[in-house]
C-alpha cells in the first residue's frame, strides 16, 4: 500500500481551487447528456455499470429489505431545461478498474481529502434512471460498497495532476471492470465519451466530443458536456472503450437566464465546441499507483 499526500502548503494553497474546480464544467455545442433508459449503445451501458456515484454516507439509507435508499437536494433548473427536479445525491463519480489482481475505484484527488474523509463516504452503482418517469432513487444494498484504505492521493498544483485510488471494502463481482491506458496516450482529436454524475445526477453519458489539448503532461482538455459531480468520472476513447482519464476541471457550470415563466432562473452555460477554457482530464498514465 501507497499513500502519497503532496505538502501541506501545496494542499492549502490548492484547496480554494480545487472546491471550485469541483464545480466549474460546462455544455459545449448540443447537450449530449443521455439518461441511461435513452443509451441504445450496448457497449455504453456496460461500460455505465462499471461507473459510481460517490455519496455522503448520511445520504445513504439502509431500508433493511435489501434496498438502499438514496436522497439528497434536487437539480432546479429553468423547467425548459434537462433533467429539471432530478435526484442530486452525488458530490463525485468514480468508477471500477484492476489492478495487478486486485479491484480499486478511481476518483478525483479533489473528492476525497483523506482517509477520514473516504470512511464517510458510500461508493454507490446504478444510481440511474432507468425508465421515463423514475422518481425513486433506491439501489440494491449490494450495489453500495464503503471504503477500506485510501491508497494513493494527489492533488498538485504544480502540475495539476489530480487523482485518488481507493480499495473497496469487498471484492465487487456482478460487473467488470474497466480497462484503462498505462502507456502513451490518446490521439490528437480523438472522439471520447464521459460516464458519471453531472451536478450529482443520476448516471449521465455524454458523447460527440473530442481532444482539444493534448499537449500537457498529466492532463488533457476536452469539449466534454460535464459539471460538478462529473468530477472523478471516467473518460472513455469512444473508438476502443478504454479509459483514457480522469474528468477534473472545468469552465463554469450555469448561468441565469429568462425561464418560460418569465422569470430568471438557472439554466447550463453554453460553448461552441472549440470556445471557453475547455474540460481537463487527468490522464491514467499519471497514477502513480499503477505505474
Amino acid at each position: 500500500m501507497k499513500l502519497r499526500m503532496i505538502a501541506a502548503t501545496a494542499a492549502l494553497a490548492l484547496s480554494a481551487l480545487c472546491a471550485n474546480a469541483s464545480v466549474d464544467k460546462v455544455v459545449y455545442g448540443d447537450d449530449n447528456r443521455l439518461d441511461i433508459f435513452e443509451v441504445t449503445n450496448p457497449t455504453h451501458l456496460k461500460l455505465a455499470k462499471a461507473t459510481a456515484a460517490l455519496v455522503k454516507s448520511y445520504n445513504v439509507q439502509d431500508m433493511r429489505s435489501g434496498e438502499s435508499k438514496l436522497s439528497g437536494g434536487n437539480l432546479n433548473v429553468c423547467s425548459d431545461e434537462k433533467f429539471d427536479g432530478q435526484l442530486t445525491a452525488a458530490f463525485c463519480s468514480g468508477f471500477l478498474v484492476n489492478h495487478e489482481g486486485k479491484q480499486y475505484m478511481v476518483t478525483a484527488g479533489h473528492c476525497i481529502s483523506n482517509q477520514s474523509a473516504c470512511e464517510g463516504i458510500k461508493f454507490v452503482f446504478d444510481y440511474a434512471v432507468s425508465e421515463a418517469g423514475q422518481t425513486e432513487h433506491n439501489v440494491a444494498t449490494s450495489s453500495v460498497y464503503s471504503c477500506k484504505t485510501l491508497v494513493d492521493r494527489q492533488l498538485n498544483r504544480f502540475d495539476s495532476n489530480d487523482y485518488a485510488v481507493v480499495e473497496l471494502d469487498r471484492v465487487v463481482t456482478d460487473r467488470d471492470a474497466l480497462s484503462f491506458r498505462t502507456t502513451g496516450k490518446v490521439n490528437d482529436g480523438e472522439e471520447i465519451l464521459v460516464i458519471g454524475h453531472p451536478s450529482g445526477l443520476p448516471t449521465k453519458v455524454a458523447g460527440d466530443a473530442y481532444v482539444r489539448d493534448n499537449g500537457p503532461s498529466k492532463y488533457f482538455a476536452t469539449n466534454l458536456d460535464t459539471f460538478g459531480g462529473n468530477s472523478g468520472s471516467a473518460v472513455f476513447n469512444a473508438r476502443t472503450g478504454e479509459v483514457e482519464g480522469i474528468l477534473v476541471r472545468g469552465h463554469n457550470d450555469y448561468t441565469y437566464r429568462t425561464g418560460p415563466d418569465g422569470r430568471s432562473c438557472k439554466a447550463p452555460e453554453y460553448c461552441s465546441m472549440d470556445g471557453c477554457r475547455g474540460e481537463d482530464v487527468t490522464r491514467t498514465t499519471s497514477i502513480e499507483f499503477f505505474q
